[in-house]
């Protein structure tokens, strides 16, 4: 599969709600790209950029740092070609279903535990308030749960009427599918779960005629990527994420 490289930008209207500044993204970086890139942030008075770039594009990269970038993480993404060997069978004994209608809040607080601090781009901007820099991961799952513009499905485990865990998918294309956000509560972990969702999202994603399933983590955290290569999944692409502020 062809990455698509291209530079795209647009502002962010949920960060600039968040931290109360206008914010824009930019992704598919490129150096080609970077002029029109700056150019909109300042024809639109933008305070902070958040730009991702593949890891390939060194050039951009080196550019970006000299126009004052901070890397706030590293990118990876996994793949699996969900034809090409049989999904994993499940050992697990809690059930993984589709969400329910009001069940979004119990996500949301497995959300809140689950993420509190974790060491994303968001994170690692000392600039960003440390309590709105969670609530980003809360608020994903919410949204997730309540608009397909966000997610197509999610998945939890419910153990005996207790929700112990969430997974969100994605159809990004007619063939390929994306798990986009996990989370299992601090005291269910250990137990599997992010394997099971592992493996049901594979037969969720095949079962909707994709032949393609991708994730992708921060590249310091090895635990889940090595969830990934025991179900069949492999390394594929990575990208730079920079912060730029404009003050």
């Amino acid at each position: 599969m062809s990455v698509d490289h291209s530079t795209r930008v647009h502002l962010s209207a949920i960060d600039e709600e968040r931290f109360g500044i206008k914010t824009a993204r930019a992704v598919g970086v490129t150096l080609q790209g970077l002029p029109s890139m700056w150019d909109f942030c300042r024809i639109h008075d933008v305070r902070l950029l958040i730009a991702r770039c593949p890891a390939s594009e060194l050039a951009a990269v080196q550019a970006m740092e000299r126009q004052g970038c901070i890397l706030t993480d590293t990118l990876v993404y996994y793949a699996c070609n969900l034809l090409k060997s049989p999904i994993p069978t499940d050992p697990s004994v809690v059930a993984v279903r589709p969400i329910h209608s009001g069940e979004e809040d119990r996500v949301k607080a497995i959300a809140a535990e689950s993420f509190k601090g974790y060491y994303g781009h968001y994170h690692a901007d000392q600039r960003l308030d440390r309590t709105q820099c969670d609530e980003a991961y809360t608020s994903w799952a919410v949204r997730s749960c309540v608009s397909r513009d966000v997610a197509d499905e999610v998945l939890v485990t419910d153990d005996g009427g207790t929700l112990l865990g969430f997974a969100t998918l994605r159809i990004n294309s007619p063939e390929e599918g994306e798990g986009v956000l996990f989370g299992v509560a601090p005291a269910a972990q250990g137990r599997g779960i992010y394997r099971s969702f592992m493996i049901r999202s594979m037969e969720w994603f095949r079962a909707k005629g994709c032949t393609r399933q991708v994730v992708s983590t921060q590249i310091t955290n090895i635990a889940v990527q090595k969830v990934w290569t025991r179900v069949g999944f492999e390394p594929s692409h990575a990208f730079y994420t920079f912060h730029r502020w404009f003050d």
